[in-house]
């Protein structure tokens, strides 16, 4: 079943020319350079120290490392983080 909700999804994003990160509750990350993140779609903050951060999303979480993270605006759904990124990856569940 979940495989024919995700195919739809798909298939109704494509279709109606829908962004695909709303129609399947992905993350959309923005950086500027390697010192500023923003991160939109995520379903809360697992960990946060100035070297990592963890956000959850419907598949797993994105894990951020570097040095010096500050928080510069965190919303229900979105995030905003400064310091220096060296990696940021998806790990799915």
């Amino acid at each position: 079943m979940k495989k024919l909700q995700t195919h739809i999804r798909t298939w109704l994003a494509n279709y109606l020319e829908l962004p695909s990160d709303v129609m399947l509750d992905l993350p959309r990350i923005t950086t500027i350079g390697d010192f500023h993140v923003y991160i939109e779609n995520h379903q809360g903050l697992l960990k946060f120290t100035e070297q990592e951060i963890r956000l959850k999303f419907s598949k797993g979480h994105v894990r951020l490392n570097g040095s010096g993270f500050t928080l510069k605006m965190m919303l229900a759904e979105e995030i905003l983080v400064e310091g220096k990124v060296q990696t940021i990856a998806f790990v799915y569940e």
